[in-house]
């Protein structure tokens, strides 16, 4: 399995680009910004885009939605910050954006499959209302991408639009910490961690 980080955009955004093996298909999470360093990943992999999924719909990691000739997948209660700029926060900076492509929806739960890669949908409300996690399954079941959810010692944000603090915490505790504890967590900003850590020592949490 081929497994890659880019720091991507001002807010250094973690893209992740995950796929089988060489020369197959590339499912792309979170392209926010630079598409050309995620493309130079892409090439020396020889990975074809497949899909690209959002973890939320927070312009940071959406801005390079359109730069892949894909569908794009976000959870259905983020769907409209994908399609209006005020929504997604984009024209706050004066970067008025809104994706374009075809976008599909997604639902608690759902599976999403790629060659031998296999995602789970986990609603994870609080950052955002569509905020989700992504659960690898196969080929083996030992990672999350949390979106800006659960970080390294953090948590995100939820005083912006569409934001709880409740749901945040509910998400974290009631979600995620219930997976087993040597899940790798793999969060939309900054280093990776594991569930174990974030348990035991996030201090944002009680």
């Amino acid at each position: 399995m081929i497994l890659e980080t880019v720091n991507v955009g001002p807010m250094q955004v973690n893209c992740y680009i995950l796929a089988c093996a060489e020369g197959r298909g590339a499912i792309i999470i979170d392209p926010g910004d630079q598409a050309h360093k995620i493309k130079t990943v892409l090439n020396r992999h020889k990975l074809t885009p497949a899909m690209v999924i959002n973890t939320h719909g927070h312009y940071d990691h959406i801005g390079s939605d359109d730069e892949f000739g894909v569908c794009v997948y976000v959870h259905k209660q983020d769907l409209a910050m994908l399609e209006d700029a005020k929504m997604n926060l984009s024209a706050s900076f004066s970067l008025p954006y809104r994706v374009k492509t075809e976008i599909k929806t997604l639902d608690d739960k759902e599976i999403i499959k790629l060659d031998c890669l296999e995602l789970e949908v986990i609603h994870l409300p609080g950052h955002t209302q569509g905020g989700i996690g992504l659960l690898l399954k196969k080929p083996q079941a030992d990672i999350i991408f949390t979106g800006d959810t659960l970080f390294c010692q953090g948590v995100g944000r939820y005083d912006l639009p569409g934001g709880s603090e409740s749901l945040l915490f509910k998400s974290i505790k009631e979600r995620l910490f219930i997976l087993p504890e040597e899940i790798k967590v793999y969060p939309g900003h900054g280093p990776a961690t594991t569930i174990a850590r974030e348990k035991s020592n996030n201090p944002f949490i009680d």
